[in-house]
């Protein structure tokens, strides 16, 4: 139970990630590089607290897929708060949960894995909610945004993220938490290049609001949350996992209405339950094959 209840508080603590990028002064590529230099360095640090040790031999191995790996975490948190910037949370939470169904189109080439009647299914009923969250009217009265663009980037997000599912795959010999700590390592190192050659990295001027969110961001909603995440997931079934990951989505959208008065029309609210019970839908049939 209370392995459940820890699980349930780091699905409420991804959800609630959009609302603080969203008041971050910062670009898309600086939040990415700081979310993930903050929380390398804070996972770094627990090492000596949770007792865990890296297997220099088997990372070297898995160095290539690695770089990778950790690259396209980089781009995809990019693309993710850029989705943000553009349109509202629910869109963005909703395309970006477009990542499962990516996983399910490339699964059978990349992983032969066997593509089912459900699975096809899945992948229907996934694009046409796609389809219908794609709406030019959210409900939301503003200008500053472009909904399309948005879901664009989200979807971008999406792809680089069902990379980042298919590359750990072929990760062999290094626990979720060691892969996920260099990964995030990577991620950071590979961002910081690009952050400095195309924005001008001048923070004297950053307000304090923004840097508190971004500390949050960086030891909350990564270091802290990814501590929990694995040590409630060694606790749990793989079903219950994939039926409560859905808390995340969820709760983003449900935030989103509550703090940023953001709404959906009722075709859109229908796409997003289409969106998410697909690749549950996909997740359970998995799962029951497994157990």
């Amino acid at each position: 139970m209370k392995a459940k209840a820890i699980f349930i508080l780091v699905m409420l603590i991804f959800g609630s990630i959009g609302l603080f990028v969203k008041n971050i002064d910062l670009s898309s590529s600086e939040i990415a590089l700081f979310r993930g230099a903050i929380g390398s360095v804070f996972l770094l640090a627990s090492l000596f607290f949770v007792k865990q040790k890296f297997d220099i031999k088997a990372t070297k191995r898995n160095l290539f897929i690695l770089l990778l790996s950790g690259s396209a975490l980089g781009f995809n948190w990019i693309f993710l708060f850029e989705s943000y910037q553009y349109t509202t949370i629910s869109n963005a939470t909703l395309s970006y949960y477009f990542a499962p169904v990516f996983v399910m189109v490339l699964a059978p080439f990349l992983l032969k894995e066997i593509w089912t009647w459900k699975k096809g299914l899945s992948i229907v009923i996934a694009v046409v909610g796609l389809f219908l969250v794609v709406q030019p009217d959210t409900g939301v009265i503003t200008e500053s945004y472009n909904h399309p663009v948005g879901i664009g980037y989200g979807l971008l997000a999406a792809t680089f993220y069902a990379g980042v599912i298919l590359m750990n795959k072929f990760i062999k010999g290094l626990s979720d938490f060691e892969t996920t700590v260099m990964q995030l390592s990577i991620a950071s190192i590979i961002l910081l290049p690009y952050v400095w050659m195309t924005e001008s990295m001048d923070y004297s001027g950053l307000d304090t609001k923004s840097l508190l969110l971004i500390i949050i961001l960086g030891v909350i909603h990564t270091g802290v949350a990814y501590l929990l995440y694995f040590s409630a997931m060694k606790k749990l079934k793989g079903q219950t996992i994939g039926v409560f990951s859905y808390i995340d989505p969820i709760s983003a959208v449900i935030m989103a209405a509550i703090i940023l008065n953001e709404s959906m029309s009722m075709l859109q609210i229908v796409g997003g339950i289409c969106i998410l019970g697909s690749t549950l839908l996909s997740e359970i049939t998995s799962d029951k094959k497994r157990n």
